[in-house]
């Protein structure tokens, strides 16, 4: 099968490149530079870019299935692939996956993120929605400079738990269902097998580490003048004060079997991600 996948630099869709190819499929990924995408059999690299969103959409006349994801970054996910899925209307494609976040689908209908979900839905095009909860992952990434410099996850959470899942669970489950038609028209919640606290995970990254890692329960003010301070654009850290607000209410604490059904795999615990990764915080 030939198949689009979006983002193809970042972590979600160069693993779901990675599964693909070895399963033998065709791939074309998108990426803003094209030409230094690594060159491996079966995959062509092409161009695509959040900030020109109408360009290279004649990709998707090539291929059977697309997968898409949102750029980190970017809060009007809408304006980004709403292009890419009209292109794909016309485009006689068999499939898309999108991948959105949980929770997107209880947002209000001109919420950025699930417009983009709505406009998939009435698309006519057959699809499955993906919405995942917090990535186990943002502990090596958005949250790993306070790991290593203080010691310390710094975050708005509370003593809220969540159920947070392995970004291996996501690339599965999107190549499964780019593969299989039984999850066609179903928006599907992806969560881990375990529900935790920020301050379990600090006692997780501890014992796999033997660092003395704390969990500092920080005003939404702190995390956004940090993020400011990152350089992450202002509606973008507001948007992520928004969903941490969403998370120390509750709504990141379900415990789904989807991973399984999907897959047919049980989800990669914490205990595990810790242990494979623990080489990231002993830097």
């Amino acid at each position: 099968m030939k198949i689009f996948v979006y983002g193809g630099a970042g972590q979600i869709s160069s693993s779901v490149i990675s599964k693909l190819l070895d399963l033998g499929h065709e791939v074309y990924a998108g990426t803003r530079k094209p030409e230094t995408g690594k060159k491996l059999p079966g995959l062509t690299w092409v161009f695509a870019d959040a900030t020109q969103p109408t360009k290279g959409i004649e990709v998707l006349e090539k291929v059977e299935s697309a997968f898409f994801i949102s750029p980190p970054g970017y809060t009007d996910q809408y304006s980004v692939l709403n292009p890419w899925f009209e292109k794909a209307k016309t485009s006689s494609l068999k499939k898309v996956v999108l991948m959105s976040a949980m929770g997107v689908d209880f947002a209000p209908p001109e919420a950025p993120f699930r417009k983009l979900e709505i406009s998939l839905e009435n698309s006519g095009v057959p699809y499955t929605i993906l919405r995942p909860n917090w990535f186990m992952q943002n502990f090596q990434t958005y949250w790993l400079s306070g790991i290593l410099k203080d010691k310390k996850i710094s975050f708005p959470a509370g003593n809220a738990k969540t159920s947070f899942i392995h970004t291996d669970d996501i690339s599965s489950s999107v190549v499964s269902a780019l593969l299989n038609d039984q999850f066609n028209g179903k928006g599907i919640t992806l969560t881990g097998k375990e529900a935790l606290t920020h301050e379990e995970v600090a006692e997780k990254i501890s014992k796999h580490t033997g660092l003395k890692v704390s969990y500092a329960d920080i005003s939404p003010e702190t995390f956004k003048a940090g993020l400011l301070q990152a350089g992450v654009p202002e509606d973008y850290a507001s948007f992520m004060v928004f969903i941490a607000g969403a998370l120390k209410e509750g709504h990141s604490s379900p415990i789904l079997n989807t991973v399984r059904e999907i897959t047919g795999k049980d989800p990669i615990s914490f205990d595990e991600y810790a242990e494979q990764n623990k080489k990231v915080w002993l830097n």
